[in-house]
């Protein structure tokens, strides 16, 4: 220690890892500069007996305990023998968990642990977000053997903002464009064929789409791209390849993204069903 500055141990005591009451007594300690803080974490708190032995540590080092115990048994017991042994004592989310009670007129769960799947789902998020990201429009084939699904059509079929939109609810999915001037990466023929979904649309509203593309890019709509004897090739194309691996096909003519996302995540749900089966 140096200067006038004095210390406080805190025991930090919890049933999971212990991050929210850490965050809690570190803000709060930031505000008592005079003083120097030496946070100590007790995780995975699940017994009588280990509650014990950290109550009789933090009457010998005059230690204060906070607390985030979301087992009523375990709440109960640490809040009575902190009282008994005259420690200094806080429950965290008891006081936020007892005004939410009230209001909602339904008990917590009891499990703990549920923050840090929160996190782990948001960070699972975006992972699925940086692999769409990297591995859209067939920038790189390596990624689709690592996908969870993997779309393929024409240009303007919808393929980008699905895989966003996929991503969105955790799934890592890649995308490839097929233009009969390109041969289709060797991977998409080693994909699992329930892991692959074509996407089609009708010749017509793909021109307008393609016209309306051209426009906002300052191009004249009678390019190639928007020709309908060139939608008619490119589709024809796809059908092959989509028909040469035996995948799914959505036809995504008249559907809005979420729908066809929909359509996606309910065939998936499925084929997870049936792999479970067997």
């Amino acid at each position: 220690m140096q200067g006038n500055q004095r210390g406080q141990l805190i025991y930090v005591v919890s049933d999971s890892i212990g991050e929210t009451a850490e965050l809690v007594v570190r803000a709060g300690a930031s505000q008592f500069d005079r003083f120097l803080f030496d946070v100590q974490k007790y995780p995975y708190i699940e017994d009588k007996e280990s509650i014990d032995e950290i109550i009789a540590s933090a009457k010998e080092s005059r230690a204060m305990i906070v607390f985030t115990l979301v087992i009523p048994e375990l709440n109960t017991y640490i809040t009575q023998q902190a009282a008994l042994h005259g420690i200094p004592a806080l429950d965290v989310m008891g006081p936020l968990m007892n005004t939410l009670q009230g209001m909602l007129k339904e008990p917590p769960t009891g499990k703990p642990g549920l923050v840090r799947r929160l996190d782990e789902e948001y960070f699972r998020k975006v992972d699925a977000i940086e692999f769409a990201v990297k591995y859209d429009d067939g920038r790189d084939p390596r990624g689709l053997l690592r996908a969870d699904v993997v779309l393929i059509g024409v240009s303007r079929t919808s393929k980008t903002p699905l895989s966003m939109y996929l991503a969105n609810k955790r799934l890592k999915v890649a995308n490839v464009p097929l233009v009969p001037e390109v041969e289709p990466p060797e991977e998409l023929f080693q994909l699992p064929v329930e892991r692959c979904i074509g996407l089609t649309i009708n010749p017509e509203q793909l021109n307008g789409i393609r016209t309306e593309r051209l426009k906002a890019l300052g191009l004249t709509a009678q390019a190639n791209y928007a020709n309908l004897e060139r939608i008619a090739e490119e589709l024809a194309y796809s059908k092959r390849i989509i028909e040469r691996l035996g995948c799914t096909v959505i036809d995504v003519s008249n559907k809005a993204v979420e729908e066809t996302a929909n359509i996606i995540l309910e065939m998936i749900r499925k084929n997870n069903l049936r792999n479970e089966r067997k």
